[in-house]
């Protein structure tokens, strides 16, 4: 009943000016209607940090979630 997505620029390329490297964005959403958004700015930390720390704090929202729910 709760989803969770996520986008960004993980590296090693494809940043830009507006769009760095390391930015990245997630929402979460359940089915009753609540939704939360959140953005990150890891840096230029490497693809496999930012894909790590993305993965974790995904997790913690969909926890926070399911806590209200």
């Amino acid at each position: 009943d709760l989803a969770v997505a996520i986008t960004g620029v993980a590296g090693p390329g494809g940043g830009s000016k507006d769009k760095p490297v390391g930015l990245v964005h997630f929402a979460v959403a359940s089915r009753s209607g609540a939704l939360t958004h959140s953005e990150m700015r890891y840096g230029d930390i490497g693809r496999l940090h930012v894909r790590h720390k993305s993965v974790l704090h995904a997790l913690a929202m969909l926890g926070a979630m399911a806590e209200t729910q």
